[in-house]
Parts: C-alpha cells; sequence; structure tokens
C-alpha cells in the first residue's frame, strides 16, 4: 500500500510538470535586475519558465492569478542543517541525538524538509550530517518521494581530532567508542584530508564542506582558533576541486578564513571575527560570505552550559558589524542561516536581517536567489526568472522591495514546475 500511494504521488508530480501555466501577479522580480516588472507574467510548461513578461495565453494552460503578488525565483539557503532539529535545550538535544535511531532521524528530515519548501525555499546546500541521511533525503526528495527542496548535500562536514566537525567533541574518552578517522570527517594530515573528500564523495557529496576554526556550539574548543594547517587545507580543497566539486569552509576567525582563502575555498561560512584583511582576500579572489545571521534566533531561545554561553554572546555581538564591512569592502554574499540552529522553516528572516545590516531590498533578495545561485553554480539552472531555467518561482503578497520583511509570508511555491503552495484565490 504504502508503496503504491509512493508511486502514484511521483507520478501525480510527473504530470503536474508536464502540464502548462501562466502565473501573474502584479509585479515580478526576476533575480537579476535592480528593477521590479509590473505586471508579472510568467509562461510554464514541462516543469520549465517559457516566458517572461509574454501576456499570451497557450493553448489548454492553467491561469493562476495571484493578485497583488508578487513573483520571485524560488529562494536558494545555502547552509542548512536538514537532517537535525531545533532544540533550545542543548545538553538534552546531545543525548537525544544519541538515543534516536538512524530511521526516526531520517524520518524527522522529511518534516524539516517540508518546512523548509513551504517558506519558499526550493534550493538548500546541506552542510554537514550524519549516518548519510543527507544524501538519503536528498534522493528521496529527488525520486519524488517526499517534498523538498532541492539539495546539495556534504556528507560529513571535514574537520580536525577535537575540532568543531568532530563528532566526539564533549564526550569522556571511551563513551560513544568513536574513532578519530577520516571515515567520520575527522583528518589530521593533508593525506588524509584528500582520502576524506574522496570518501565523500564516493558516498555522495555534492559539495566540500570544512571546519577551518573552532565553534559556538562546540563544547570544547576556542571559536577563533584555525583547527586545520595550510596544507591541510591545500590538499582538501584542490582534491574537491579536481573532483569538480565547491568547497564551503565554516570559520569564525580571521586566521583560520584566511588559511582557507589561500587554498581557494569557494565560500566562508559565519565568517563572525574577520578582519579588513580577511574580507579584502576574499573580496579579491571572489570568495562568498555566507554571514548565517538568523542563528541569533536559536541562541538566544537557548540554553546553553556557561562556555557555550560565552562564545554565543561574543559572537552575535561581532555579526552585523562584519557584514556591514564585508558590505563596504564589496565582498558577495549568498543568504545562508544555519538551520536547526534556529526553526526550520523560519529560513526567509535572513533577507529581513540581511537588509537591517545596510543591504538594500534588492541586494537582499539577490542575496537568496541569483548569487546563492551562483555560489552553488547552479546559475544555469536557476536562480532567476529567466527562460530556460527550471520553474521554481514563488509568490509573496505585495512588494518585498518596498518592505523586505513580506517574504516571510510566500503564499505560493512551485518547484521544477510542480505546484506545492497556493495560499491565495485566484483573482485576489
Amino acid at each position: 500500500m504504502k508503496l503504491t500511494l509512493a508511486l502514484i504521488f511521483t507520478a501525480s508530480m510527473l504530470l503536474a510538470q508536464s502540464n502548462t501555466y501562466v502565473l501573474r501577479a502584479a509585479r515580478l522580480f526576476d533575480g537579476i535586475s535592480d528593477a521590479l516588472v509590473e505586471p508579472g507574467v510568467i509562461v510554464v510548461a514541462n516543469g520549465m519558465i517559457q516566458s517572461v513578461g509574454s501576456r499570451a495565453v497557450p493553448s489548454g494552460a492553467t491561469v493562476i492569478d495571484l493578485g497583488d503578488a508578487t513573483l520571485l525565483p524560488g529562494f536558494i539557503d545555502a547552509h542548512t542543517h536538514l537532517t537535525d532539529d531545533f532544540n533550545p535545550d542543548y545538553n538534552g538535544a546531545r543525548l537525544l541525538d544519541l538515543q534516536r535511531p538512524v530511521s526516526e532521524k531520517a524520518i524527522r528530515a522529511t518534516v524539516n524538509a517540508r518546512k523548509t519548501l513551504m517558506a519558499g525555499f526550493t534550493t538548500v546546500r546541506d552542510v554537514g550530517s550524519s549516518d548519510f541521511i543527507d544524501v538519503g533525503l536528498r534522493n528521496a526528495i529527488n525520486a519524488g518521494l517526499v517534498p523538498g527542496p532541492r539539495m546539495l548535500v556534504s556528507v560529513h562536514a571535514l574537520g580536525s581530532t577535537g575540532g568543531h566537525c568532530d563528532g566526539g567533541d564533549g564526550f569522556s574518552f571511551g563513551t560513544l567508542n568513536h574513532e578519530s578517522k577520516p571515515d567520520d570527517g575527522v583528518i589530521n594530515s593533508p593525506d588524509e584530508a584528500r582520502y576524506a573528500v574522496r570518501f565523500n564523495i564516493k558516498y555522495g557529496a555534492d559539495v566540500i564542506k570544512t571546519c577551518a576554526s573552532g565553534g559556538v556550539l562546540s563544547p570544547t574548543d576556542d571559536v577563533e582558533a584555525p583547527q586545520l594547517s595550510q596544507a591541510e587545507l591545500d590538499a582538501l580543497v584542490d582534491e574537491a576541486h579536481a573532483l569538480h566539486r565547491k568547497t564551503a569552509a565554516h570559520a569564525h576567525g580571521a586566521e583560520a578564513a584566511k588559511r582557507a582563502i589561500r587554498a581557494g575555498i569557494d565560500s566562508i561560512e559565519h565568517g563572525t571575527f574577520l578582519d579588513d584583511e580577511a574580507l579584502r582576500m576574499m573580496h579579491d579572489k571572489g570568495v562568498f560570505l555566507v554571514p548565517t545571521l538568523a542563528t541569533r534566533i536559536g541562541l538566544k531561545e537557548s540554553k546553553f552550559p556557561p562556555l557555550v554561553q560565552a562564545k554565543a554572546d561574543r559572537a552575535v555581538k561581532q555579526q552585523d558589524a562584519m557584514v556591514k564591512r564585508a558590505l563596504a569592502l564589496g565582498v558577495k554574499i549568498a543568504l545562508g542561516t544555519d538551520a536547526a540552529v534556529y526553526p526550520h522553516g523560519d529560513n526567509a528572516i535572513e533577507f529581513v536581517l540581511m537588509a537591517a545590516d545596510g543591504m538594500t531590498s534588492v541586494q537582499s533578495l539577490k542575496a537568496g536567489t541569483s548569487s546563492a545561485a551562483e555560489l552553488l553554480g547552479l546559475q544555469d539552472k536557476i536562480g532567476a526568472l529567466t527562460p530556460g531555467l527550471a520553474a521554481d518561482i514563488v509568490a509573496v503578497a505585495g512588494n518585498p522591495v518596498a518592505d523586505i520583511k513580506l517574504v516571510q509570508g510566500v503564499v505560493f511555491v512551485m518547484k521544477d514546475g510542480s505546484i506545492y503552495k497556493n495560499d491565495r484565490p485566484a483573482g485576489k
């Protein structure tokens, strides 16, 4: 029976993709231009955008009039953890993670994926998981078995023994029968870095994520301290690029970021304590910043041990000033939220927080559409409302350029030409 239902769901998605739609709204933001188009009209067929702006209605097309709304490209979140749940009880969350079977974690991940899609995020980069749940979730979404965003996954995040990416960090020796080994993402030499990259790709990684510095939520390390040598990062990035994978570095500290930038990293995640030298290096080399400002929401709501709380307080105080300096220096910025550090489905708050740090509404929207697509290497497939790209389209009531907060109220979601959400009655 379950298999039959899955096949029916898959067939219905394929049928939807074969349909032709005309989407109408008061205005349109294409993800590339600085100005809105009024009115907004898009023709979709076979899961692709066929035309933008033409008012002709193809024979047999279904017309969807969204009224006083704005059509936008499907949103992109470049830093998520869909296989983890937000839990404000830090110690309780760590215990639950040990108690829950992999099967339960996988099922819970499908709920997070659906919430993310319903919030208008049709593509995510998932940067660190366990037990290969991210690979399974991606594959199930691609097969049409469960609703969720398009996923680029990283399998294990790669870091040093005792570092932010070491899953045994904070537990007494032997408690978890945990070994620091490359198969688990723990590397301690250039050769192990290369092996770990190859291992991740063998088992399904689309992108390689590394922890170049300490972290906020890891219980024993210094948030700014570098955790990988220059030689280790050089080997990691070189191997990933040789195998045609992009790379992302968790790096709060300036020195850790500089090592990753010298190695050729594609993005710096968080970047909390970056100095001007690191930001200039990023600008000169075209490295993206993914600031994950939304973390402050979860950090504020959570109960932490004293060491973690001190790191969280210090990090949040630095985020806004760092982003403002990055903007002033012309660093490329892509939207990423660190979903799971705050509740899944609230991703759009990142647009608002970026705007509060000095980005215009249009700059903020581009960070979560065309700029994020460029970072992911998918600009020829998604990120803009352009003929020939995938029909990933969302709509919000009103004009988000005039009020960026409106992106938090997505009323329509289409991914690959299939409609997953339509909360506005026709003509309203």
